[in-house]
């Protein structure tokens, strides 16, 4: 072969050889560095052992065969006792809450790691999603915290987690509509505390000339009360400056005490606002109004009277009616006293504020049940019907009416109380403020916290109170409130 075929060969050589390692370059750069190519490993999607089968089912729809990731991914999941920081790929997924029966006397229970929480046995709860949570049953404490009081523990907390080279720009858009979810938090939750009778009058005015300072009778419930939404009491008794140690009248300093709750909402059904006359409950009515607290169930008139009280908060529509259905105390006229029940108007009031699809709430002052014992435990008051009259067939009709609670502010000391149709009744709850401290039945009642989530009642808790010698009212302690609510439960009809 001549040595110019020689060149010509070896140039032709030398060219292939060129153009192979460029085109090798080209296709291994597609290979590596794009998401195609015949040699390219995608991401792959790993599922930790911790997820349920309602998590991978959903995280199967998301990551079908058709999405092609660059890197991989590792999805887990954690459950905690306390609401956890979120960083970037963390999603709160659920939070769990454990629930017994509406009447359990039980406030909670103690546990010292997340995985004692789910129960594998007949522990007396279940583990619900916050979300299914209603009414009609019992939320429980965890390790002291009430979820609906604290809403960063009193719950088992599950979050999922992503992680990935690429969350940013391969994951987020996936996942972030899925796993971003509400959830019940201080902001959207209406909280509502109904307490019972106050009268701020007889041996309260005495002590209040000893201590001077109307708050002392408030100063281990304040901080309690004064920490809802909306705080509500029926107060029988008006200011006065005839207030003395022997009637039902309140000096005019007691307003301290209203405001040291946080009073948002007084109930003025009561048959003894009328005791220190007409000027003085129209003046009370003054004091309310300067006060920015509002009224429900009494006015200056019959007619002001009979105006429901509608609250609208955080998402929840609530009207309030309040009757007098007792011995006394109620206007007919142009003289201010208690709204008068009237079954025909107690029917529309009740349909018009559910036509709007309003929450109801019927306060009823009842007749007292007068069973009182200075040397035992007398347990005659803590059953309904255990006054004059058909307690229970009333309060249960209200229910029937389309009511969602109703609830007894008569009686001097707490009544039981039952789920009953669609609603709850609560047929008496005791005294809050009042100078009957030789009984220890009436030195006893109730709060009912009702907490409310986009217009839902999630709950109502039952919260005793007592006070002591010195007329203090405080929450009973825990031991005590286990007795009591089983002993009143007991006895529901």
């Amino acid at each position: 072969m001549g040595r110019r075929k020689r060149n010509k060969l070896k140039v032709f050589l030398i060219s292939i050889l060129i153009f192979a390692v460029v085109a090798a370059g080209t296709i291994l750069g597609i290979q590596f560095f794009t998401k195609t190519g015949l040699f390219r490993v995608p991401g792959v999607v790993y599922y930790d052992e911790s997820l349920n089968e309602d998590e991978l089912s959903i995280l199967h729809q998301i990551f079908t065969e058709e999405v092609d990731l660059d890197k991989d991914v590792y999805i887990s999941a954690e459950n905690s006792l306390t609401r956890p920081e979120l960083s970037d790929g963390e999603f709160l997924e659920e939070i769990y809450v454990p629930v017994a029966d509406f009447y359990d006397a039980k406030a909670g229970i103690e546990v010292e790691t997340v995985a004692e929480l789910i129960p594998n046995c007949d522990c007396g709860y279940e583990l619900i999603s916050v979300n299914d949570l209603d009414s009609s049953q019992k939320l429980l404490k965890i390790n002291d915290k009430y979820f609906l009081d604290d809403f960063d523990a009193g719950a088992m907390f599950r979050k999922i987690v992503f992680k990935s080279e690429k969350y940013d720009e391969e994951i987020k858009s996936l996942v972030e509509e899925k796993f971003t979810k509400e959830f019940p938090t201080k902001d959207n939750v209406l909280t509502f505390a109904q307490t019972g009778v106050t009268a701020l009058s007889r041996g309260m005015n005495t002590k209040l000339n000893k201590v001077g300072d109307a708050k002392y009778f408030a100063e281990k419930i304040a901080d309690f009360l004064a920490g809802f939404d909306l705080t509500h009491t029926s107060n029988e008794s008006s200011f006065s400056s005839s207030a003395s140690g022997s009637n039902i009248c309140s000096d005019k300093r007691f307003i301290d005490t209203l405001t040291a709750i946080g009073l948002d909402i007084v109930e003025l059904t009561g048959n003894h606002n009328q005791d220190c006359g007409d000027e003085s409950a129209r003046e009370t009515l003054e004091v309310y109004k300067e006060n920015n607290i509002k009224t429900v169930g009494g006015g200056a008139t019959a007619t002001e009277a009979a105006v429901p009280l509608n609250i609208s908060q955080k998402g929840t529509n609530i009207t309030m009616l309040a009757y007098n259905q007792s011995t006394g105390g109620a206007t007919l006229d142009n003289t201010p006293g208690a709204n008068q029940y009237y079954e025909e108007r107690a029917a529309a009031d009740i349909k018009e504020a559910k036509d709007r699809g309003d929450f109801v709430i019927v306060d009823i002052q009842y007749y007292e049940c007068n069973g009182y014992d200075v040397e035992t435990e007398s347990t005659v008051c803590d059953y309904a019907d255990s006054s004059a009259g058909d307690q229970v067939g009333l309060f249960r009709h209200l229910i029937d009416l389309g009511a969602d609670i109703v609830v007894g502010t008569s009686a001097h000391q707490p009544q039981t109380f039952e789920k009953y149709g669609n609603g709850a009744i609560y047929y008496g709850l005791g005294n809050l403020f009042f100078d009957q401290i030789k009984w220890p039945g009436t030195r006893r009642g109730l709060v009912l916290a009702h907490y409310f989530y986009n217009g839902k009642l999630l709950q109502t808790r039952v919260i005793p109170t007592e006070y002591d010698s010195n007329m203090q009212t405080a929450l009973m302690d825990e031991e005590k409130t286990e007795w009591f609510l089983a002993r009143l439960a007991g006895v529901r009809p």
